[in-house]
């Protein structure tokens, strides 16, 4: 049996890239493979220090793959290297 990818998906409300950060994630089509987690920087303040005007920034078993945009087709090929 094979362990998901973890994926976390660092954000704020009110964000358009983050919405189409989603999106893209959701377009890929491989849910099946990582489990999602999504976190409001606004919640944490060293988190707003950390990523800031970086949103959406989004981590695959926590190593940053991605911050401000997301393709599908990258997401994809991001979650299979993990493995």
């Amino acid at each position: 049996m094979t362990t998901k990818a973890h994926v976390i998906i660092y954000t704020k409300p009110g964000c358009h890239l983050c919405e189409e950060a989603r999106r893209e994630i959701a377009k890929a089509a491989c849910g099946d493979l990582f489990t999602l987690e999504e976190v409001n920087i606004e919640t944490d303040p060293a988190l707003v220090r950390r990523y800031g005007w970086e949103i959406p920034v989004v981590t695959i078993n926590g190593i940053m793959a991605f911050k401000n945009h997301v393709r599908a087709d990258e997401f994809r090929d991001a979650l299979r290297k993990t493995k």
